[in-house]
């Protein structure tokens, strides 16, 4: 008996040192956590237009703002490049007559980074004298990407946004539905199809929220210059407030 014992005894041993090794040398998961903080440095230049009867002493006054994005053709360290184009144009050849603060900053590389805009827009306000219910954001072709892409991620920042001949991503309609837009594109675009701001408003407007699209049927990519000399662009524009 004794021996029959001793015998199971050795046999349960050698089973569990078997499985012991078959266990070690299987891939094993452990489920594990990370965080940190990481903090990068960004730099851009960017042209800033001040309203006539602008008083940095006033403090009672307070003024809308109006941040524009260029397309990709204006990507690079000149931001002179900036005034052939788009708002930035219409301020340098004297059409722009809008009481607004207007900030039009230049990406050194192409795409934009909302987090970067942010911070930017967070330093004219504490610079100057900004209606932050009234902030407005706008861009053509790659700055109209920017435009949905930015609303989408700070949708709280934003009285109202004008994609023009950009895009995004349908999946941000909820959370771009705080925020009127009003969208403007080609028909004709062969650069960013006319799609590409379809998809964009329908998603927005199956989310609940308030956007329309304005297609020009005989246009091509350009099309800001027509939506920009636009007076009901900014009729509609400055009326929008975040707490309206």
């Amino acid at each position: 008996m004794p021996s029959r014992l001793c015998a199971s005894v050795l046999f349960l041993a050698a089973v569990a040192a078997s499985g012991s090794l078959a266990r070690a040398d299987e891939s094993v998961q452990e489920e594990k956590s990370f965080e940190t903080e990481i903090v990068s440095k960004a730099r851009l230049n960017y042209l800033l237009s001040l309203p006539p009867g602008y008083d940095p002493a006033d403090e009672k006054k307070q003024w809308p703002l109006l941040m524009f994005l260029h397309g990709s053709g204006e990507t690079g360290t000149d931001v002179k490049k900036l005034k052939g184009y788009g708002v930035p144009r219409l301020i340098a050849e004297k059409k722009f007559a809008h009481p607004c603060i207007v900030v039009s900053p230049q990406t050194p590389v192409r795409g934009w980074s909302p987090q970067v805009l942010v911070a930017l827009l967070d330093k004219i306000v504490a610079e100057h004298r900004v209606d932050q219910d009234r902030i407005y954001l706008t861009g053509l072709s790659m700055g109209g990407f920017g435009t949905w892409q930015t609303a989408a991620a700070y949708p709280d920042r934003f009285a109202a946004i004008v994609p023009i001949c950009g895009g995004g991503n349908p999946a941000d309609g909820p959370r771009l539905k705080p925020v009127p837009i009003w969208a403007f594109h080609g028909a004709k675009d062969d650069a960013v199809p006319l799609k590409a701001s379809e998809v964009m408003v329908e998603a927005v407007k199956t989310a609940g929220g308030d956007a329309k699209l304005t297609v020009y049927p005989d246009a091509g990519h350009n099309v800001w210059d027509r939506a920009y000399e636009d007076p009901e662009l900014y009729a509609w524009l400055f009326a929008q407030s975040r707490h309206r």
